[in-house]
């Protein structure tokens, strides 16, 4: 069937691949299949992975120009926001064929703050293409990537953009390359007559190169590949020289085994080298049958069992949402990786667990913001459904029952501990500015809302202040929602160090009925994290058994509203054991507030303390900073436990801190490792705050009036 929405050439043989022959057989399917290549472009901000993505849309006939940021005209930056920054926010998928073969590509943010939505991408590709600035060289995103592909099983290419720009030791460059991430990173081309071309060492024997030569490159290379296959390496070591059009098979082992990382050179900008990587792509990379499949488990914790998804058209389906959108109008869109089996339209699908399957309305495959309608999507095609309220990031969809507990193993994404208070600007819009956040939160796993009843707050934790700064401006330019924001408070304690006793006579005459109760009650502190307890020891009825409800009830009021700095009380037992009552005069609220009142009393007489959360901290940093780190974790009373060094001059330190210390931490970090520096935080305990602390935080608070 044809698409004849489609607006180029390029993109009408794709949707003709993926809608298949008229017959639709299996043989056809097959075929369509293997002639499938998946790439994710990863990496640092201005490494140039848009102007990539670019060049190859033009080199494949999608579109007739390259677009540029500066005009906001490029297919895969189209968010409104992204073209007022000039640099990408999220994931986009895009499509093209070149040589035959259908080729997904997706373009992903290289900024730290948005690695929620570059990590998913991962999930839906055969291959990981870091992308390096050549003028920059190796940055720590490259470095983090590089792991993430790596622990995913993924085959990884280099590319290194950027090859025409002034000054810059590409042989030096390659050099760091391969110290960084191992001498498997070999040439699969090197750049020629200043870098205003490439010429490919895999199948050339010989050539002029700007720097080593071909012959060496070439001859490293077979090497590094027949080293997977003995019978290969015998004829190579018999024949000096093995034909490379042979060697697809050990050359896609190499790949899968991490044994060979190839190095690709380009200039988006002039086109250098991206014909020569197109050809890599669909010579050399694997299809959807020769990569490692991905790591599904059936079940959960201990139990889970492993399953691989076979990449076969005619099985039942298991396809991955490794990306969500929510339109204000068009609603919400999952794109889907399919693992196995054929999804069409009007294919019945279950979410996960979910017992009610929907049905599949349109089925597309997307060119930035276009959506080019489809008529099925084979295992490898990376693809689109709309308007399915239960799709959520990271479901699995499925057509067979015992499929219903099948998931992926969890990405490990950066803990957000960048905090941010927020509150609607009009009073009464709470539940609807709870409903936008959760549609942002569903579109960036690293986005978290919750609210805190120590402080009472609505709480939005991102990865940094750009992130949560790109969600105000989300819910103001997208959602029409205006909000008050401040820093979080923190969400300290209170407890007591002593026993001691509380009493309050509550009574008022008011000409009718009035209000009589009394109260004799004891505090007593507990274990820290064991929290409250009640206890009941009153003899002889002198407070009616109908009337210690309400008792406990003014406890845990004055527990809740604090007594020397208004933070909640915990880690203490109040045991009520005596007090008086009158025959008409005692009702429920008399007790409550005699239970309230004598409750504060004996906290006062208690020596109460503040306590503060302590955190572990762990930061990953460049060496250099090492020193500077720990200094600067010493001065806010933090404790360091110990360094681990990392791949490539980066360390790790960890240390316990005062949450307060680390309030917006993340700019002290920047500051002290030139922007290289990341943290997460995760609470460890409890203890009191220095004597001036808790002076001053007892100095702010304001004991509420009596009533």
């Amino acid at each position: 069937m044809s698409s004849p929405d489609l607006p180029a050439a390029g993109a009408t043989a794709a949707g003709s691949l993926a809608n298949g022959s008229a017959n639709g057989s299996a043989s056809g399917a097959r075929a369509a299949m293997a002639a499938i290549r998946t790439l994710a472009l990863v990496g640092p901000a201005a490494a140039g992975k848009t102007s990539l993505a670019e060049a190859m849309l033009v080199r494949a006939g999608v579109i007739g120009v390259p677009g540029t940021l500066e005009r906001g005209t490029t297919v895969s930056d189209h968010d409104p926001l992204e073209r007022r920054l000039q640099h990408s926010l999220n994931s986009s998928v895009m499509h093209f064929t070149h040589a035959g073969s259908r080729i997904h590509l997706i373009d992903t943010p290289g900024a730290a703050d948005f690695v929620g939505q570059s990590m998913p991408a991962l999930e839906a590709v055969e291959t990981a293409a870091i992308v390096i600035n050549a003028s920059l060289g190796i940055e720590p995103m490259a470095l983090r990537m590089m792991q993430h592909a790596a622990a995913r099983h993924l085959d990884r290419l280099i590319i290194v953009n950027k090859i025409d720009a002034p000054g810059v030791d590409l042989a030096g460059l390659l050099a760091q390359i391969q110290a960084t991430f191992g001498k498997e990173c070999l040439p699969l081309n090197l750049p020629s007559a200043g870098g205003a071309r490439v010429v490919d060492c895999f199948f050339n024997r010989e050539g002029s190169a700007d720097f080593s030569s071909v012959a060496a490159a070439h001859q490293a290379l077979v090497e590094q590949v027949v080293e997977v296959d003995g019978d290969f390496v015998e004829r190579y070591l018999n024949d000096g020289d093995v034909d490379p059009s042979e060697l697809h098979a050990p050359l896609e082992e190499a790949l899968r085994q991490g044994h060979l990382i190839p190095v690709c050179f380009v200039s988006a900008r002039t086109g250098a080298g991206v014909r020569e990587l197109l050809d890599v792509i669909v010579r050399l990379l694997p299809n959807p049958t020769e990569g490692n499949p991905p790591d599904f488990l059936r079940g959960e914790g201990a139990d889970a069992a492993l399953v691989h998804a076979t990449p076969d058209p005619d099985q039942h389906v298991l396809a991955h949402v490794f990306k969500v959108t929510v339109d204000p109008y068009v609603g919400k869109l999952g794109v889907l990786r399919v693992h196995q089996g054929t999804i069409t339209p009007n294919s019945l699908l279950y979410v996960g667990d979910g017992r009610k399957p929907f049905k599949v309305g349109h089925l597309f495959m997307l060119q930035g913001k276009e959506h080019v309608e489809v008529q099925r999507a084979l295992p490898g095609d990376i693809c689109a459904v709309a308007k399915v309220d239960a799709l959520h990031f990271d479901a699995v969809l499925h057509d067979a029952a015992e499929d219903d507990h099948i998931h992926l193993a969890p990405l490990p994404f950066p803990v957000p501990v960048h905090g941010l208070a927020i509150e609607p600007k009009r009073h009464g819009d709470e539940q609807r500015m709870w409903e936008i956040l959760q549609k942002l939160v569903d579109e960036d796993p690293c986005l978290k809302v919750e609210h805190v009843a120590a402080t009472n707050e609505t709480i939005v934790n991102g990865l940094g202040d750009l992130h949560l700064r790109i969600l105000l401006d989300r819910l103001r330019d997208v959602h029409r929602f205006e909000v008050n924001t401040r820093p979080p408070r923190v969400a300290y304690r209170e407890t007591i160090n002593a026993k001691a006793e509380g009493h309050h006579r509550h009574k008022k005459q008011t000409g009718g009925a009035g209000q009589f109760g009394e109260v004799f009650l004891r505090v007593e502190p507990l274990p820290r994290g064991t929290g409250f307890q009640f206890a009941d020891e009153v003899k002889g009825g002198t407070i009616p058994t109908s009337f210690i409800p309400a008792v406990e009830k003014g406890v845990r009021e004055a527990l809740a509203a604090g007594v020397i700095a208004g933070y909640s009380v915990v880690d203490i037992k109040v045991t009520v054991y005596d007090g008086k009552h009158h025959s008409v005069d005692s009702k429920e609220i008399a007790f409550v507030t005699a239970g309230r009142k004598a409750t504060v009393a004996a906290i006062q007489e208690a020596r109460p303390i503040v306590l503060e959360p302590i955190v572990n901290v762990e930061i990953t940093a460049p060496d250099s900073a090492t020193g500077d780190i720990t200094g600067d974790l010493s001065s806010r009373r933090a404790q360091v436990a110990g360094t681990d060094a990392q791949l490539a001059g980066m360390m790790v330190v960890r240390a316990l801190a005062p949450l307060a210390e680390l309030m917006g931490y993340q700019s002290r970090l920047n500051a002290l490792t030139s922007g290289q520096g990341r943290y997460t935080l995760s609470l460890s305990h409890y203890e009191a705050v220095p004597p001036n602390v808790q002076q001053q935080l007892a100095g702010q608070h304001k004991l509420a009036p009596d009533d």
